[in-house]
């Protein structure tokens, strides 16, 4: 199976490639928050193989490519896939995620498979651009390879439309000694974003496909008990090693990503360095997924995701290690009707530095940042509008027009310092209630912080046919029922006599102009108090 690209790092992607909470990183992009932008025509010459994409035939350096596999651009109908008409031996997809020999066949595989830079133009209507070094690449320090967008258009049905087989991995897998900061500049796969160009990526998935010598079943063969993965490549765009992706020198170019499942995958770690990239996906808009290792960096540019939920699920930005974001912007509304987040990452966020604006229905663990930052939980679903936050000047600190509903907002801003704040959804001014300080967004244990469950959450309904349990007939409470003695020397909290026996209402009720604090019930008012740290307001809801 050989695949994709060769690379000679460009100096624009040596800024900022450090993850962690260090000096932000300068943004050179626009904050550009659609997915239609328009920009100049590309005018900046760059050196490397100039491979030209079309439908009638690629060329790489003006002559016609080949299937010539000994060269180092050679085209091929090869494309890995998840095929149709096999059984539960054959791999964990289902006969939606399987495509036929035909639909396959249809498209052509651009293989790059020598080092070195390479300059992607032109339209591929159904095809991939697909990177692979061969064995050992993953171990050599000179296999690197930089794809530099440069209006290109590659569609793909069946699997990703652009990716990285094997180049130089240059992180480490050991979650014993796995940190937020690592120093990704010399990945062995990088995208440069070219100033004035526009690139639309639109790919598919290959659902895991079991080695078939490794498939171990049960004693009724009916299942399968152990497998290793062949293939299983989630996102539109996507590598099997470390990638960066960075801007050019003025930061104006654009990366669409149009995902039928995720959007913009890396095995390992992924770092953002410029650019203006928006994402579409019908799962997660962003993942990176070694656990407890993996590490998604934000230094520059401008970073656009929304889920459409077409999979039923989906985070804007997934990490199943760190999230670090250092500069640049970034706009993530996961899906609209999960139980997902805005930003998630199972090690923890750090938020740094840049501009934030995340949506999603839950509130994962934020770790202890150098920037301030909000966190508004809603009384009811948010079914989008223009949402503003105003310091006391009246001027706006952060805004956007959000389309998918949300119960959770996480706002940050360099501009977000200590003071008080007003909260608006289009002209409609907002109240909600202030918790204390907490330093982070989950407790220990992963539970919600006490006072962030959105007001309108209602209890799971219990499985289909299944019912309560009632008393058994003829049994009632006797009338003069009391509470059983406590253990000789036990201590029952303070107040449990005053506990309310059953059918009691609680005294201290909630009101509907009172909100959940830390602390218990708490007045809602029209001013958010900032704190320096992290701040976290419950209850909120529009000023009747």
């Amino acid at each position: 199976m050989k695949k994709f690209f060769a690379f000679a790092i460009s100096a624009v992607m040596l800024t900022g490639m450090l993850a962690g909470c260090g000096k932000n990183a300068t943004n050179n992009a626009t904050d550009n928050g659609t997915m239609a932008a328009t920009v100049p025509a590309a005018t900046e010459s760059f050196e490397g193989t100039q491979i030209v994409l079309s439908d009638s035939g690629i060329k790489a350096d003006g002559n016609e490519v080949t299937a010539d596999s000994s060269q180092t651009v050679y085209v091929a109908n090869d494309i890995v896939y998840y095929e149709s008409g096999h059984d539960f031996k054959y791999g964990e997809g289902t006969e939606a995620d399987a495509h036929t020999t035909e639909e396959a066949a249809a498209h052509t595989v651009v293989h790059i498979t020598k080092a070195g830079s390479y300059v992607i133009s032109g339209k591929l209507s159904k095809g991939q651009i697909a990177v692979d070094l061969g064995d050992g690449a993953e171990d050599d320090p000179n296999e690197v390879v930089t794809l530099i967008l440069n209006n290109a258009d590659i569609s793909c049905e069946v699997a990703p439309a652009i990716i990285f087989y094997n180049v130089y991995e240059c992180g480490e897998k050991d979650t014993e000694t796995a940190t937020k900061d690592v120093d990704t500049s010399a990945a062995g796969a990088n995208v440069i974003i070219a100033d004035g160009s526009v690139n639309n990526i639109s790919g598919s998935y290959v659902a895991r496909i079991y080695k078939p010598d490794s498939v171990v079943l049960n004693a009724d063969g009916t299942e399968v008990e152990d497998a290793k993965k062949l293939h299983k490549y989630d996102a539109a765009f996507y590598s099997k090693m470390t990638m960066n992706v960075g801007g050019g020198k003025v930061g104006d170019g654009v990366l669409n990503i149009n995902a039928e499942n995720e959007g913009l995958d890396s095995e390992l770690h992924l770092t953002i360095n410029g650019g203006n990239i928006n994402i579409v996906s019908g799962n997660d808009g962003i993942n990176t997924n070694e656990d407890g290792v993996s590490v998604t960096t934000v230094n520059g540019g401008s970073v656009n995701i929304f889920v459409d939920g077409k999979t039923g699920e989906g985070d804007g930005i997934d990490s199943n290690g760190w999230l670090v974001i250092n500069g640049g912007s970034v706009t993530a509304q996961a899906c609209a009707f999960s139980g997902d987040a805005g930003i998630d990452s199972d090690m923890g966020i750090h938020i740094c530095g840049g501009k934030v604006f995340a949506t999603g229905n839950m509130l994962d663990r934020i770790s202890e940042s150098k920037q301030n930052y909000a966190v508004f939980s809603f009384a009811q679903t948010q079914q989008g509008g223009t949402f503003s936050l105003k310091n006391s000047q009246d001027t706006v600190i952060a805004e956007k027009e959000i389309t998918n509903g949300f119960t959770y907002l996480i706002i940050s801003d360099e501009a977000l310092a200590a003071g008080d704040y007003t909260l608006w959804k289009d002209d409609v001014q907002l109240q909600g209630a202030g918790s204390e300080n907490m330093g982070g967004g989950m407790r220990p244990d992963g539970m919600q912080p006490e006072g962030m469950q959105p007001d309108g959450m209602v209890p799971p309904e219990m499985p289909e046919g299944m019912t309560r349990p009632e008393m058994p007939e003829g049994m009632e409470i006797p009338e003069d029922f009391t509470r059983p003695e406590m253990p000789e020397g036990f201590e029952p909290p303070e107040g449990f006599e005053d506990m309310p026996m059953k059918g009691e209402r609680p005294d201290g009720m909630r009101d509907p102009n009172k909100g959940f604090g830390q602390g218990g019930a708490a007045e809602l008012s029209a001013k958010f108090a900032i704190k320096d740290g992290g701040n976290y307001f419950t209850s909120v809801t529009e000023i009747k």
